[in-house]
Protein backbone atom coordinates (compact mmCIF):
# COMPACT_ATOMS: atom_id res chain seq x y z
CA UNK A 1 0.00 0.00 0.00
CA UNK A 2 0.71 3.41 -0.60
CA UNK A 3 0.18 4.62 3.23
CA UNK A 4 0.54 2.41 6.34
CA UNK A 5 -2.75 2.78 8.68
CA UNK A 6 -3.37 0.99 12.07
CA UNK A 7 -6.80 0.59 11.67
CA UNK A 8 -9.06 -2.08 10.25
CA UNK A 9 -9.97 -2.48 6.60
CA UNK A 10 -13.91 -3.15 5.97
CA UNK A 11 -15.45 -3.99 2.66
CA UNK A 12 -18.73 -2.14 1.96
CA UNK A 13 -20.69 -5.28 0.62
CA UNK A 14 -23.59 -2.99 -2.06
CA UNK A 15 -23.00 -1.24 -4.83
CA UNK A 16 -22.14 2.28 -4.58
CA UNK A 17 -22.46 5.10 -7.26
CA UNK A 18 -19.18 6.10 -8.19
CA UNK A 19 -20.01 9.48 -8.58
CA UNK A 20 -19.88 9.68 -4.36
CA UNK A 21 -16.52 12.00 -3.84
CA UNK A 22 -15.16 11.52 -0.42
CA UNK A 23 -18.23 13.56 1.41
CA UNK A 24 -20.67 11.34 -0.26
CA UNK A 25 -18.60 7.64 1.49
CA UNK A 26 -18.00 9.40 4.43
CA UNK A 27 -21.55 9.99 4.95
CA UNK A 28 -22.16 6.51 3.88
CA UNK A 29 -19.74 5.04 6.33
CA UNK A 30 -21.46 7.34 9.54
CA UNK A 31 -25.50 6.62 8.50
CA UNK A 32 -25.38 3.16 6.66
CA UNK A 33 -22.76 1.77 8.79
CA UNK A 34 -22.78 3.40 12.03
CA UNK A 35 -19.07 3.48 11.92
CA UNK A 36 -16.69 7.10 12.88
CA UNK A 37 -14.92 7.65 9.44
CA UNK A 38 -12.08 9.20 11.18
CA UNK A 39 -10.89 6.19 13.14
CA UNK A 40 -7.78 5.55 10.78
CA UNK A 41 -9.85 2.36 9.73
CA UNK A 42 -9.79 2.04 5.95
CA UNK A 43 -12.92 1.74 3.76
CA UNK A 44 -13.52 -0.08 0.37
CA UNK A 45 -16.00 0.02 -2.09
CA UNK A 46 -17.46 -0.96 -5.67
CA UNK A 47 -19.14 -0.31 -8.61
CA UNK A 48 -22.16 -1.77 -10.11
CA UNK A 49 -19.39 -3.41 -13.08
CA UNK A 50 -16.77 -4.84 -10.12
CA UNK A 51 -13.96 -3.65 -12.61
CA UNK A 52 -13.39 -0.45 -9.89
CA UNK A 53 -12.76 0.15 -6.35
CA UNK A 54 -12.03 2.93 -4.01
CA UNK A 55 -10.74 3.26 -0.66
CA UNK A 56 -11.37 5.93 1.94
CA UNK A 57 -8.95 6.27 4.67
CA UNK A 58 -8.34 9.10 7.49
CA UNK A 59 -5.56 10.85 7.90
CA UNK A 60 -4.66 12.37 10.71
CA UNK A 61 -6.10 16.08 9.44
CA UNK A 62 -7.86 14.38 6.26
CA UNK A 63 -9.07 11.72 4.06
CA UNK A 64 -7.43 10.21 1.21
CA UNK A 65 -9.40 8.59 -1.56
CA UNK A 66 -7.98 5.96 -3.72
CA UNK A 67 -9.49 5.00 -6.87
CA UNK A 68 -8.54 1.55 -9.08
CA UNK A 69 -10.02 0.85 -12.56
CA UNK A 70 -9.08 -2.88 -13.76
CA UNK A 71 -8.13 -2.27 -18.03
CA UNK A 72 -9.33 -6.10 -18.64
CA UNK A 73 -11.43 -7.93 -15.84
CA UNK A 74 -13.50 -8.00 -12.86
CA UNK A 75 -12.18 -7.98 -8.92
CA UNK A 76 -14.14 -11.00 -7.10
CA UNK A 77 -16.00 -10.14 -4.44
CA UNK A 78 -17.37 -12.29 -1.28
CA UNK A 79 -21.06 -12.35 -2.00
CA UNK A 80 -21.98 -13.54 1.55
CA UNK A 81 -22.37 -12.14 5.18
CA UNK A 82 -23.42 -8.86 6.37
CA UNK A 83 -23.29 -5.09 4.38
CA UNK A 84 -19.58 -4.65 5.43
CA UNK A 85 -17.02 -7.70 5.86
CA UNK A 86 -13.53 -6.90 7.68
CA UNK A 87 -10.77 -7.77 5.53
CA UNK A 88 -7.13 -8.68 6.76
CA UNK A 89 -4.03 -6.92 5.19
CA UNK A 90 -3.70 -10.26 3.06
CA UNK A 91 -6.36 -10.59 1.61
CA UNK A 92 -6.14 -6.94 0.72
CA UNK A 93 -3.42 -6.97 -1.33
CA UNK A 94 -4.73 -9.45 -3.23
CA UNK A 95 -7.74 -7.97 -3.85
CA UNK A 96 -6.16 -4.94 -5.05
CA UNK A 97 -4.37 -7.62 -7.08
CA UNK A 98 -7.05 -8.64 -8.84
CA UNK A 99 -7.56 -12.02 -7.06
CA UNK A 100 -9.78 -13.70 -5.66
CA UNK A 101 -10.12 -13.34 -1.83
CA UNK A 102 -12.67 -16.28 -1.08
CA UNK A 103 -10.49 -18.80 -2.92
CA UNK A 104 -6.82 -17.84 -1.47
CA UNK A 105 -5.63 -19.28 1.70
CA UNK A 106 -3.66 -17.79 4.44
CA UNK A 107 -0.63 -19.33 5.83
CA UNK A 108 -1.28 -20.00 9.29
CA UNK A 109 0.39 -17.42 11.76
CA UNK A 110 3.66 -18.74 13.53
CA UNK A 111 4.80 -17.60 17.04
CA UNK A 112 8.94 -18.40 17.06
CA UNK A 113 10.02 -20.01 20.73
CA UNK A 114 13.63 -20.79 19.12
CA UNK A 115 15.98 -19.11 17.39
CA UNK A 116 19.11 -20.64 16.70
Amino acid sequence: MLFGFGGNIWFYREIVDFRKQTNGLVILIADQLNQNPTTGDLYIFRNRQANKIKLLHFDRNGFWLHYKTLQRGRFTFPSYGEDVWELSKDELNWLLSGLDITKQKQLPQVTATNFF
